[in-house]
């Protein structure tokens, strides 16, 4: 591995400087899915012209794409590792020990240091999870799900899933913390999205906050077409008005284009976290930020995080189906039998290991 890293600090260099814009690599960081060099340009040289030879420094290093990107007074230049490594779920929250209620496991950030999601800090509240197919959105929002249910009992966190496709939530089908079986019908979705309007109505005028309701509300742009304006509406008042009567939405799309979900996260969704995306505009919508680079991120798991204007890369935790089981039956054992399932009715916190 080191003889790689001298040969690839080597060449950035060489390339720098054959493009007039000479820099000198001071070291970087290992990632489960990329490595970080961080060169200190010569004065004088245009950073600008530095992130624009991302695809000759990708050709030369022999590499399928690389993210160039400037923070503070050095240039961070990402190169994908050949073999990543992953991110297992379960290992990372034994290392974490305890874990702030209502706090959601994202992964690893660069510095290998992990990265929790505090959903009542008044930064968070509701979350955008966006990314084209394969960049491994709903393995992070199971993962999410799961970290918050073994750190909350049925009493203070329950769950309702919204999943038009059907396909990625089957491992939540009998967790104990779901309020309904998970909702596969557009026509479903709007009554179970009214339902939760006029609870989060009571709940605010109670001023009752617990038990936390997690809504995750997948293929969001897909159910914006179905289901119109109604949709919408309803998604934009959870948005809104949801954190005062402790309910929190993480919403999911493939499709982060202006026309397809502007109207709902223009201002609603604080946080975001985006996977790789098909185009620039898709990463500007996705992130809310310009030249964020989404667009060159890896897949399977490698995401940004984006809250209040910055930007930490991320590698997503990730739970297999076998994991998955032993979690979901040791939750039923936990809360004694299958729970019965009953209709709804009536900071930004980003800890690390040591600060939780």
């Amino acid at each position: 591995m080191q003889r790689l890293l001298d040969y690839q600090a080597d060449r950035i260099e060489q390339i720098l400087s054959a493009h007039k814009v000479p820099g000198r690599v001071l070291g970087g960081v290992v990632t489960p899915r990329w490595i970080r060099f961080e060169v200190v340009p010569a004065l004088g040289a245009r950073i600008d012209q530095m992130v624009r030879l991302s695809e000759e420094i990708a050709l030369w290093l022999g590499s399928r794409g690389v993210r160039v990107r400037r923070d503070g007074g050095r240039v961070h230049i990402e190169v994908p590792r050949e073999e990543g490594d992953m991110v297992q779920l379960l290992p990372l929250m034994a290392r974490l020990g305890d874990i702030p209620r209502h706090t959601a496991v994202l992964g690893l950030d660069e510095a290998g240091i992990p990265l929790l999601l505090r959903l009542p800090s008044p930064d968070v509240c509701h979350v955008l999870v966006a990314g084209t197919t394969g960049c491994g959105k709903t393995a992070l929002v199971r993962s999410m799900i799961f970290s918050l249910a073994l750190n909350n009992r049925p009493g203070r966190l329950q769950v309702v899933i919204i999943d038009p496709k059907g396909r990625g939530y089957g491992a939540l089908e009998r967790l104990p913390h779901l309020l309904r079986p998970v909702v596969r019908e557009a026509d479903q979705a709007i009554k179970v999205l009214d339902e939760l309007v006029r609870r989060m109505i009571q709940r605010d005028r109670e001023g009752v906050q617990e038990p936390r309701l997690v809504v995750v509300i997948d293929e969001m742009a897909d159910l914006a077409v179905a289901a119109g304006a109604t949709f919408v509406q309803m998604v934009t008042r959870l948005s809104q008005r949801g954190r005062e009567a402790g309910i929190h939405v993480i919403g999911c799309t493939q499709k982060p284009t202006v026309e397809a979900i502007g109207s709902l996260v223009k201002s609603n969704f604080p946080v975001r976290l985006v996977g790789s995306v098909a185009s620039p505009e898709d990463a500007r919508v996705a992130t809310g930020l310009r030249a964020s680079g989404a667009e060159k991120l890896l897949g399977r798991g490698d995401f940004l995080l984006v809250v209040k204007g910055e930007i930490i890369r991320f590698q997503a935790a990730y739970i297999s189906t076998h994991d998955a089981a032993m979690v979901i039956e040791t939750l039923q054992q936990q809360t004694g039998a299958i729970r019965c399932w009953s209709p709804p009715i009536q900071v930004y916190d980003i800890l690390s290991s040591g600060a939780a």
